[in-house]
């Protein structure tokens, strides 16, 4: 009984609507149940099916009330494919646009005379590519003057001038210690630049612009200073130190405040010090310190290899036959260990 007044009160409505909505209602309808007929568990739309839709939401504004098939959701996302898919299609064009490729031709000139001319700049190369007949812009060339291999002569040259002169260089520095009761050891070293040798090392507990100058004394007996001595600008030199650094004939050279890169080889040794040996141990007093420190730079000069050395160790460490049987040598109590063939 409620079907039979559902249809007739679904009858009367439709008899108020206009016949072109009946229409496009009826059509809708009807393609639902051609889609509903292909007796799919979950019916897949076909590309007109979805063509369909997607022209009927632009043209009918009831859409949303008749379909019972998919979302209307749906139907947005698939004409916003559409409309992704008509203006990849129209955007495709086989003229190319913009500027053209620079050959390279024209690349390989830039670069050369970017090598060859190193005070040129853009306008000085554009004029010479103008004059060769080449028609590139000024920006195009700024551009690749910027991706020009980088020319590693003079860095070569900069390495041979510090390899011929690094015998005159040596450093000194500072590094501080705790010891197993909470006090602060100080040990001084100066380290020479062409063999990455320690040259001479202390320890104290108070470090005075006299024990300093002592230090040197020690370090460089009979005229054996280096022509350069690199440092920082410590309070505990005063102006003693300086002072003292002048009358052994030695150039006093001070690192600028707070850069400690500028003598990176004594902090590159101190980085390796603590790495190697005193992250292992815990100082007892000056005494055992200057053990430790003896031991390791014993192993340091002797057996450790350095990478800016060329994997060699400070002394020269001999090189084994590929023959033999290899042993084993601990060093620092077994923390490393040095390895060799028996003769």
């Amino acid at each position: 009984m409620f079907q039979f007044f559902r249809f007739w009160l679904g009858s009367l409505s439709r008899c108020f609507h206009s016949r072109q909505s009946l229409l496009l209602e009826n059509l809708a309808l009807r393609q639902q149940l051609a889609v509903l007929k292909r007796r799919h568990p979950r019916p897949k739309l076909s590309p007109l099916d979805k063509l369909f839709w997607t022209l009927a939401c632009q043209f009918w504004s009831a859409w949303k009330q008749a379909l019972v098939v998919v979302t209307p959701e749906t139907v947005v996302r698939w004409h916003r494919a559409g409309f992704r898919l008509y203006w990849s299609l129209i955007s495709r064009v086989r003229q190319r646009v913009g500027r053209k490729k620079v050959s390279k031709e024209v690349r390989d000139l830039i670069f050369q005379m970017v090598a060859e001319n190193s005070t040129w700049g853009a306008p000085r190369i554009h004029g010479e590519l103008l004059m060769l007949g080449f028609d590139v812009s000024e920006r195009t060339i700024s551009r690749w003057m910027k991706r020009a291999p980088r020319d590693l002569e003079p860095a070569r040259r900069w390495l041979s001038f510090l390899h011929n002169h690094r015998e005159a260089i040596a450093a000194m520095d500072f590094f501080t210690v705790p010891t197993i009761t909470f006090g602060l050891l100080y040990c001084f070293f100066i380290i020479s630049h062409d063999r990455r040798r320690i040259l001479h090392y202390h320890v104290t507990r108070h470090p005075t612009s006299s024990w300093i100058i002592q230090q040197l004394r020690e370090a460089f007996p009979y005229q054996s200073a280096p022509k350069f001595l690199i440092s920082d600008r410590d309070a505990k030199y005063g102006l003693e130190v300086p002072a003292a650094v002048r009358s052994m004939s030695i150039t006093a050279v001070r690192t600028s405040c707070r850069s400690p890169w500028q003598n990176g080889i004594a902090e590159r040794w101190v980085g390796s010090c603590r790495r190697d040996l005193l992250d292992h141990f815990i100082a007892l007093n000056e005494r055992h310190l200057k053990c430790l420190l003896a031991a390791y730079l014993d192993y340091y000069h002797d057996d450790r290899t350095h990478l800016g050395l060329g994997k060699e160790t400070p002394n020269r460490r001999p090189h084994c036959r590929p023959q033999g049987h290899i042993t084993v040598q601990p060093r620092l109590g077994g923390l490393h260990h040095r390895y060799d063939r028996a003769a």
